[in-house]
């Protein structure tokens, strides 16, 4: 499972009066349990705010003597006034000129990067390639190895529960084994020994699928392929975290999202090629094994590559090797006040996780505490969402949909291409939009554009004209892959990053992932199940119907992480889940009036409207006791 997304250079300080404000007021009003949570999770978010110059000083001297760096000792100092305060270079006089271009153009050039971080990018984007290559090559392979097989009758429920078995094999090993190995691979192997790890497992498991001669046989190898693709999911977005600087971070991990469309863009680019190739003597199904065989090359070339790249700072400095920490951090960045910095950052910050951690069960406080109650029932909505709005129903069996409605295989295959690369080109806005419009909007436009879409597809096969009927389904796929690429695609992991306090975050994440892995499982081995028992209109439908109900869901239960500091989401996921419901149903007649009767509504404050919620009740509980002292009075 991921474990926790952290910061390797302090946060901007720009926001933070106004947010200790705002936490202030609001929380002086919750229960002692939820005033702990804010003020773990406001340590958390930057441990070193509010110790004195002289303490900091001295602590950093400790530091070094303590782990053998007494000669890094100016830098560290430097590195720590850094960390405690990302302004402060401006203002003393302890920093060259030098040093103050650095951490300057840090800011104002923040894609100025040394060459090994974009190396590192490289690597982790191909890494994310190799993951949406495994997914997308069976969608070729399963219109040819099903006959083989002998289990390609369409009207068989049986041969369709083993189609679908085959292609979720390696979604069930990551929802049941793989995934929850993540943790202990990382431990003891480290982020860079893991995804060297996978990435040969993806090899050896999508080469051994191509010599597979029997349904069971082909079974085991794709679950296998589940040990390789579980735990890279979990890792690589880590990794590329934990090794980027602050003002990239975001961007960067989005990357992950964007490549897996690629990669599977180029898996279906691979089914339409080796499509064509023939049967040599002696040989069967040559064109569907190459199909599954190259998946694996990128893998091959990732741990060619990988063990080149620097390995994550934070865990080295989590098993004690700070040296070598400090080494990766040079080589990661420009000048040694920059390592030193992010060193004595992770070091403090992994302290206090430590400390906060003894003592305490995340597991209940997952719970029983209603600010992590809400960002986990908001997370497991929106990776549900991602899977149950139907995506990978047309990116794991697109061949067949395309062949069902008319299309020669060759063509299926071309055309599933086409979305492949649709849902690739219309993620690459989403490093933008995702910022511009925030996380919840983005959800709210796209998953009714999704139910239309999906609609159009379905109820396309009713159309008796083959050429109608292919335009129409071809229109509704290709239109619901531009609207999921920017909306749904990229906002799920993204914001289960960001909703959970960090002390409890690699314990949500992991629940997150292991919620959308679970639910890819149930979605692609029961689609060929449905298409036979309800046909393509009432398949489709089916989803249609639940992009519905999540859009409700979402305007009732997700609330807004965009732009928020961890003290500002602490107040965002504290409030009411009945408060924030009432919220998102007025939010319909506000949008009625502002986009379709274009007036200009006054928009609704939510952290103002549960202020005054909590006054009103705060007035009511004071008139009772009021009450209460004067009857006993009389008495």
């Amino acid at each position: 499972m991921p474990t926790t997304v952290m910061s390797t250079s302090p946060p901007s300080n720009e926001k933070s009066g106004t947010a200790a404000e705002h936490s202030h007021h609001v929380h002086r009003h919750k229960s002692n349990a939820g005033t702990r949570a804010a003020n773990v999770n406001a340590k958390l978010s930057n441990p070193l705010r509010g110790i004195p110059h002289d303490r900091l000083m001295a602590d950093v001297e400790i530091f070094a003597q303590e782990k053998g760096m007494t000669h890094l000792l100016p830098e560290l100092k430097k590195g720590a006034l850094v960390a405690q305060d990302p302004t402060c270079y401006n203002r003393m006089a302890i920093f060259s000129d030098e040093d103050k271009r650095i951490l300057t153009e840090e800011v104002t050039h923040k894609w100025r990067q040394t060459r090994t971080l974009y190396y590192m990018v490289i690597v982790s984007s191909l890494s994310a390639a190799v993951q949406g290559m495994d997914e997308a090559v069976i969608n070729g392979a399963q219109i040819l190895y099903p006959k083989q097989f002998g289990i390609g009758d369409p009207d068989s429920r049986r041969d369709s529960w083993l189609v679908g078995l085959i292609n979720s094999a390696p979604y069930l090993c990551c929802a049941t084994i793989s995934c929850w190995m993540t943790h202990p691979l990382n431990h003891y192997l480290g982020r860079r020994n893991t995804i060297f790890l996978t990435c040969m497992i993806s090899f050896l498991t999508c080469i051994w699928s191509s010599f597979t001669n029997t349904w069971w046989h082909l079974f085991i190898a794709r679950f296998f392929l589940g040990f390789g693709i579980g735990p890279k999911s979990a890792t690589v977005p880590v990794y590329t975290a934990e090794c980027s600087p602050a003002p990239i971070r975001g961007a960067l991990v989005m990357m992950w999202q964007m490549w897996t469309a690629f990669g599977m863009a180029l898996g279906d680019l691979i089914d339409s090629v080796f499509y064509f190739i023939s049967d040599p003597p002696g040989v069967t199904g040559l064109n569907w094994r190459l199909m599954l065989g190259s998946a694996g090359i990128p893998g091959l070339i990732v741990c060619l590559q990988v063990l080149f790249v620097p390995e994550s700072p934070r865990w080295l400095i989590s098993e004690g090797r700070y040296e070598d920490a400090f080494k990766e951090l040079c080589r990661l960045r420009f000048s040694h006040i920059q390592a030193a910095r992010d060193l004595y950052y992770i070091h403090v910050l992994l302290e206090a996780e430590d400390e906060i951690k003894r003592d305490r069960s995340r597991v209940i406080e997952m719970f029983t505490l209603p600010r992590n109650r809400h960002a986990a029932v908001a997370s497991w909505i929106v990776m549900f969402g991602q899977q149950f709005c139907g995506v990978n129903v047309i990116a794991y069996y697109s061949s067949n949909i395309f062949l069902a409605s008319g299309f020669s295989q060759g063509a299926a295959l071309v055309s599933s291409l086409v979305f492949g690369v649709l849902n690739w080109l219309f993620a690459i806005p989403a490093v933008f939009t995702i910022d511009t419009f925030g996380r919840r909007n983005l959800l709210l436009f796209t998953f009714p554009c999704m139910a239309v879409c999906l609609l159009i597809a379905g109820f396309s096969f009713w159309i008796t004209s083959e050429t109608g009927r292919i335009t129409g389904v071809s229109i509704g796929i290709y239109l619901f892959a531009i609207f999921y690429s920017p909306g749904n695609g990229p906002v799920p992991f993204t914001y289960c990053a960001e909703a959970f306090p960090l002390y409890v975050r690699d314990l949500g994440m992991s629940l997150a992932t292991a919620t959308t892995w679970f639910w890819n499982f149930v979605l692609s081995i029961t689609w060929p199940l449905l298409i036979l028992t309800f046909k393509p209109q009432g398949a489709f439908g089916w989803y249609a119907a639940w992009c519905c109900i999540l859009w409700v869901l979402i305007l009732l239960f997700v609330r807004e992480t965009k732009g928020k500091t961890l003290e500002e989401l602490d107040q965002v996921f504290a409030i009411d889940a009945g408060i924030h419901a009432g919220y998102g149903l007025r939010q319909i007649p506000y949008c009625f009036k502002k986009f379709v009767l274009f007036q200009n509504p006054v928009p609704e404050q939510l952290h103002q409207l549960e202020g005054r919620v909590l006054s009103t009740r705060r007035n009511e509980k004071a008139r009772m006791e009021v009450e209460a002292d004067l009857e006993k009075a009389n008495l």
